[in-house]
């Protein structure tokens, strides 16, 4: 065989590993719109659509997943069994990759987006990863992560730092994993996370999981509404360096410190509560005014006791 064949010639037309369609499975159709920050339109971005209008494919293995990660044209990627990848791996723009079923899973390592926007990562267990699962930074925006099963990665499930913007964040299952959500990565770096970093987190079921959920620094509002908080060893939320954090009609139970303003060796942020519920859990810390997540997006929360029954009952894999 030729050495002049490149990779993606070999894999463009392999049936056996990418089986293209034109139509979506039932199951998928149509494809939910997002909401939150990622249905915000800004930055020449009209919401988040992802791959919407590119070409279905299906993979089956991890070559031909990242094959079509790596393409420049959209696509809607459907993810079929398992897919054994390491390091973070980098996603392009205008892309959406779904799990079929109840089975469909990243292991071993994670997605990375670096200066991407329009993506949407939807219906996927993320395993064993030895970075961090999902990476999105270096300014890229308008990002939907929707009903995925994250756990057991090295570093953490979910990192969104260096000027990223206008993501959700809502319906995951979150377990056996210390460090979950992080946005800002750095006390130094407020030149560049300054007015960014606006991120929603909705319906998300932080369980047993010890920390960040999120920990922010410098973005505003970051809005983290309705979500269950379960058995939480470290703490819930913690703002901090300036940030502007709303947490607004959430569950805590068993969550010794459900909401921090500073944290470690950064400095307090502000951090507005209401509508919450604690249940065997500590006080909350709260620190001046946020703006609101309404100057955005119009919203409407679940009550909050009602999140114990809802919440694990939708979020995570199999369930869209």
């Amino acid at each position: 065989m030729s050495s002049s064949i490149s990779r993606r010639a070999l894999l463009a037309g392999a049936a056996a590993t990418a089986l293209a369609t034109t139509t979506k499975p039932a199951w998928a159709a149509p494809l939910a719109t997002a909401d939150g920050f990622a249905g915000v339109n800004s930055l020449g971005q009209n919401g988040t659509t992802g791959g919407a209008g590119g070409p279905v494919v299906t993979v089956r293995d991890a070559d031909a997943f990242l094959d079509y990660c790596d393409r420049n044209e959209p696509y809607v990627i459907q993810v079929d069994g398992v897919m054994r990848i390491s390091s973070k791996q980098g996603v392009r723009s205008n892309k959406t990759i779904i799990g079929l079923g109840s089975t469909a899973e990243i292991s071993g390592g994670g997605l990375d987006l670096y200066r991407r926007q329009n993506v949407i990562i939807r219906n996927l267990r993320f395993t064993g990863a030895d970075d961090d699962a999902i990476s999105i930074q270096q300014s890229s925006h308008h990002v939907w992560i929707d009903h995925c099963d994250l756990s057991g990665g090295a570093d953490g499930l979910i990192d969104i730092v260096r000027g990223a913007d206008y993501i959700t964040v809502s319906w995951n299952h979150f377990h056996d994993h210390s460090k979950t959500a992080l946005l800002g990565h750095s006390d130094s770096n407020a030149g560049q996370d300054t007015g960014k970093l606006r991120v929603t987190f909705h319906h998300n079921f932080f369980d047993g999981t010890a920390q960040r959920h999120p920990r922010v620094r410098f973005g505003e509002p970051v809005h983290v509404y309705n979500n269950y908080f379960r058995n939480n060893t470290l703490y819930g939320v913690a703002s901090t360096e300036n940030a502007g954090v709303l947490v607004e009609a959430n569950y805590f139970e068993n969550v010794p410190h459900p909401i921090y303003s500073g944290y470690d060796e950064s400095g307090p942020g502000r951090v507005v509560e209401r509508g919450n519920v604690y249940v065997r859990s500590g006080t909350p810390e709260t620190l001046g005014t946020v703006v609101e997540p309404r100057t955005y997006y119009a919203y409407t929360p679940d009550s909050a006791a009602s999140l114990p029954g809802i919440v694990p009952a939708g979020a995570g894999v199999g369930r869209i």
